[in-house]
């Protein structure tokens, strides 16, 4: 009998790391991992599969002579126990993006890279895939609706997808993510400077772009958004070395229930709607050309897709109110989010409510870069907690710089409980309330707050 191959992941427990985990352990591996801490889902994703680490915490004694590899997380710390031990015993160390390009250097590699619209894209191919029955690998950075890990690994698939995040990818691997998998197929659906504690230039962030441009394979295929300068750019400058497949947004109706989508003569109806999703929608179209989709099947197979888990996500609807979610926190998506949103409710009053939740949107001096963006709504609020901005140790913003980051008649709030009496002392009737973070506005429970709304009108 062939020994199973043995791996051990440090710092387990990550949203990224504990998919991974559990796709090497349903292709066969022995995997084993350790955190120093472990939170849910992840804790009982990894409890179910029956690999989730006896205890808490970092132990050298996991590391043994007898490991195919040790997987690395961002979460560990350089001076790791674990980390230190593997390096002393010479046994390989992968980041997450370094064996995901291992478990699929034999297959063809479709890479989804940009500041905005990556998941969205990756799971609308996967979408029309599985429509079509055509067995595909994939990792995807969010979770989707319908799956129970977002890493899926076999030896069968020809063909693997993946959400190509320009991040960090571990604490000794400084590249970012999508420069390791070296894609047959890449798209790039736009550039808006994001991670600012990590490419503090727009610059800096650009080239992360064009060096993953480099990393495409020899004649291999690059998609690229021709709406957005710097990816337009980047297309025509690797035209000579990549075939190049330029995209924009679509024509397109707004209709009732989505939009009713005008391609080559022909009109698909969908459930999407939005100019970016629709934009979105081109790309994906394009990439599923290059692994063997012709356009009309592939729009036809899209006419049940709904979206992605949280992007315009909708919590409740009756005849005179609506409300979304979506994970909307940068500029770009936040622009994008609210003007879909008032497009398709045009003789409704929007209600768009944001929180500045990540480390760049908290950082004083990237606060202009939000100018604008949320215009398309009649009323629009911001929401920070000061709890948060000093617990990612930046520096104290007050009401009036977010306020004068943003422009126009923004409102912001700092504390959970302003949003929810603005929210609930408003009438209801003839509107549609967007909700727009990364996290949750430090407790509000959508569904709940829908729910309450919606029987109020």
């Amino acid at each position: 009998m062939e020994r199973k191959k043995k791996v051990h992941f440090i710092a387990i427990g990550g949203s990224a790391m504990h998919n991974l985990a559990i796709a090497l352990s349903r292709k066969g591996m022995l995997v084993t991992g350790s955190d120093d801490q472990i939170f849910e889902p992840s804790k009982s994703r990894l409890a179910k599969e029956e690999i989730l680490p006896d205890t808490i915490g970092w132990n050298q004694n996991n590391i043994t002579t007898d490991l195919e590899a040790v997987i690395l997380g961002m979460h560990a710390r350089i001076d790791n126990p674990e980390l230190i031990k593997a390096k002393e015993l010479n046994i390989p160390i992968y980041s997450y993006p370094e064996y995901l390009y291992e478990q699929s250097k034999n297959k063809k590699r479709v890479v989804i890279g940009g500041s905005h619209g990556k998941t969205t894209i990756t799971s609308m191919i996967l979408h029309a895939v599985n429509e079509l029955d055509i067995d595909v690998d994939y990792m995807v950075g969010a979770q989707l609706e319908g799956y129970d890990c977002m890493v899926k690994l076999t030896d069968e698939a020809e063909i693997m997808i993946l959400e190509g995040d320009e991040y960090l990818s571990s604490p000794i691997d400084r590249r970012p993510k999508f420069h390791l998998y070296k894609p047959d197929v890449a798209i790039i659906s736009g550039i808006a400077w994001d991670h600012i504690n990590v490419f503090p230039t727009f610059e800096n962030y650009v080239l992360q772009f064009d060096l993953f441009c480099s990393c495409i394979v020899d004649n291999g295929a690059l998609i690229y958004n021709t709406e957005d300068s710097e990816v337009n750019s980047l297309g025509e400058k690797y035209s000579d070395r990549l075939k190049t497949v330029p995209y924009n947004t679509p024509y397109y109706d707004v209709t009732p229930t989505g939009t009713n989508l005008k391609f080559d003569g022909e009109v698909y109806p969908l459930q999407i709607f939005g100019g970016h999703n629709l934009q979105n929608l081109m790309g994906a179209m394009n990439i599923s050309k290059e692994i063997g989709i012709d356009s009309h099947t592939f729009f036809k197979a899209m006419k049940n897709f709904t979206g992605a888990g949280k992007r315009l996500e909708k919590i409740i609807e009756n005849d005179s109110f609506v409300m979304y979610k979506d994970f909307a926190h940068s500029p770009s998506k936040l622009k994008a989010t609210t003007t879909a949103v008032k497009e398709q409710y045009e003789s409704r009053e929007v209600v768009a409510c944001m929180e500045l939740h990540t480390f760049s949107s908290l950082k004083k001096e990237f606060l202009p870069q939000y100018k604008n963006a949320m215009d398309a709504a009649d009323i629009a609020v911001v929401y920070y907690s000061p709890e948060v901005v000093k617990h990612k140790k930046l520096e104290a913003i007050s009401k009036e710089i977010v306020e004068s980051g943003f422009g126009g008649k923004v409102v912001v709030m700092n504390k959970t409980e302003e949003v929810l009496d603005f929210i609930h002392a408003r009438s209801w009737k003839n509107t549609a309330l967007l909700m727009m973070s990364s996290g949750n506005f430090d407790g509000i429970d959508y569904q709940q707050l829908g729910e309450e709304l919606s029987n109020k009108v």
